[in-house]
């Protein structure tokens, strides 16, 4: 693929309003892979209920002896959801790390999460479970239906804004006043 066909990889996809998956309402996915066989990316503002970050190293017996205070676990998406990945800046690098651009990279090994545990992770991260993810084709048809928009990631919005703050805030750095959308879509 050339590199006008991966354009979407290191983007973000806002769900437009009346998104019809209530899985992805207000979502903002970072698109970490992007190939002609489909698209791989995590959702980056749901926070995951009922597990903390000392509790996921438990139970992948990961000992360190003071851990970090815990970090947020992100619902990454609804497919593989028992599997984890970590987006982060790419002041930390391994031999399976996916680098996705200048400024953001994706490790989904247990060697990150004891370098995390130990503070010697990377300085930016985002802990997910589980991830979105489109057969080929697939999501360029819901962006075409209307219901995603797409628009270049901004490290500090992945790294640096509350969940709750960043769709709206991704809306309005594109111009979008989202009081202004419509639940309902057409074309003219």
């Amino acid at each position: 693929m050339s590199r006008e066909e991966t354009f979407l990889e290191g983007h973000l996809l806002l769900a437009m309003p009346g998104m019809p998956d209530p899985r992805f309402e207000r979502a903002v996915i970072y698109i970490c892979s992007y190939t002609e066989d489909g698209v791989m990316g995590l959702v980056i503002n749901r926070l995951l209920g009922g597990l903390t970050f000392r509790e996921l190293l438990e139970q992948l017996d990961i000992e360190v002896e003071e851990p970090i205070s815990d970090l947020p676990i992100h619902a990454g998406g609804p497919v593989e959801t028992g599997r984890g990945f970590v987006l982060h800046s790419t002041d930390y690098i391994q031999d399976s790390t996916l680098v996705v651009s200048e400024t953001v990279a994706l490790t989904a090994t247990v060697d990150i999460l004891k370098a995390i545990a130990e503070g010697r992770g990377p300085r930016h991260r985002i802990l997910a479970l589980g991830y979105a993810g489109w057969g080929a084709g697939q999501l360029e048809r819901e962006i075409h239906a209307n219901g995603w928009l797409t628009c270049p990631a901004d490290e500090e919005l992945i790294f640096g804004t509350e969940p709750e703050n960043m769709w709206p805030r991704a809306m309005a750095m594109m111009g979008i006043d989202v009081s202004m959308l419509s639940s309902l879509s057409g074309h003219a």
